[in-house]
């Protein structure tokens, strides 16, 4: 099953900022199933356990939050981490247009989807989850919805209603994420895969691989993080079909004959270069330079090592990775 197409090649010229916001995961949610993988109501209540942390999830009337309602969290904590980079004073609350939220998310434009935002908004604000997994190095046991509340203003346009824009106010569970950096940068691409399991996948591999030659894991526990509720043989068949298919941003996967998944980047040789250290006179002076120009610093900094690295794979590495890197940074474009 191919990818998406890029819906959006050349982003909205009247929503500002659209193309320079990186997506970022919060990296608690990419370790725990919190979202179904189903694609139509999905009313169980689930409990899952691993070690110290216990996780109980009930649905709202609309059901269970679904992976792809995860768009709306991954936009809010892509837009706040873009203010905080840029030294801005951030908060719970997060107003945002519905367009810029389907360009972003690389959806369609039309009316079906203002409904399912609406759903998704439902299923996101209707949802208790019950929890004490660790964030921001606090652990505490208590109820949450991962958006405390939300509220949509319509207007009618040729006798129909339709939502305008958006303002949510995200959770103290998901703040204390966002306040502590506990994010990782996704690909653009992740928004492109068709199949709930792949980008769950996805999202695994980037939480536990990230950029390392190899992480491995047991197929029966890779289904557990998942959340998938499939037959294991039905589940295992699923894998091999991704596998064939390979259309997963940035890693590879193999499936073992003894049930052991394996990740591994596509790019791996890279990685295994000696590492490219910065000191931190230039990374605090990167960072002033960043947020005057209005950028994201952690795209300007993993775009330059990942040029560092590859010039270095060539036999021309940097000479004063510090001043390279500032300079770097200094010639990129401020925001329109």
């Amino acid at each position: 099953m191919p990818l998406l197409p890029d819906r959006h090649p050349q982003k909205d010229f009247f929503i500002l900022d659209i193309s320079d916001v990186v997506p970022k995961d919060d990296m608690a949610s990419m370790e725990h199933p919190l979202f179904s993988l189903a694609t139509k109501p999905d009313m169980r209540h689930l409990e899952y356990r691993g070690g110290d942390n216990r996780l109980k999830i009930v649905p709202s009337g609309a059901g269970l939050p679904t992976i792809f309602d995860k768009d709306i969290l991954i936009f809010c904590v892509s837009q706040l981490m873009h203010r905080k980079n840029r030294g801005e004073k951030i908060g719970k609350r997060v107003r945002f247009s519905a367009r810029e939220l389907m360009i972003t998310t690389n959806r369609k434009t039309g009316g079906v989807e203002y409904q399912r935002l609406e759903q998704a908004f439902q299923r996101l604000m209707g949802t208790t989850f019950q929890t004490d997994i660790q964030t921001g190095n606090k652990r505490e046991t208590r109820f949450f919805s991962l958006l405390e509340s939300g509220s949509g203003f319509v207007m009618k346009e040729e006798g129909k209603w339709r939502l305008d824009y958006c303002e949510v106010i995200l959770s103290d569970w998901v703040m204390r994420a966002i306040e502590g950096g506990e994010v990782v940068t996704i690909s653009n691409d992740y928004f492109r895969l068709r199949r709930p399991l792949e980008r769950r996948l996805y999202e695994i591999g980037r939480k536990h691989c990230g950029g390392q030659p190899k992480w491995q894991i047991g197929l029966a526990k890779l289904q557990e993080k998942t959340g998938s509720n499939a037959p294991l043989k039905k589940f295992r068949l699923n894998i091999r079909q991704i596998i064939e298919d390979d259309h997963m941003p940035f890693y590879r996967m193999e499936l073992a004959a003894d049930d052991l998944v394996i990740f591994r980047p596509r790019s791996p040789k890279s990685e295994l270069l000696p590492e490219i250290t910065l000191p931190k006179w230039a990374e605090e002076k990167a960072r002033t330079i960043a947020r005057e120009k209005g950028r994201d610093y952690y795209a300007l900094r993993s775009d330059w090592l990942a040029f560092a690295q590859s010039e270095t794979a060539k036999g021309n590495p940097p000479n004063n990775t510090g001043a390279a890197f500032v300079a770097y940074c200094g010639k990129q474009d401020s925001l329109r």
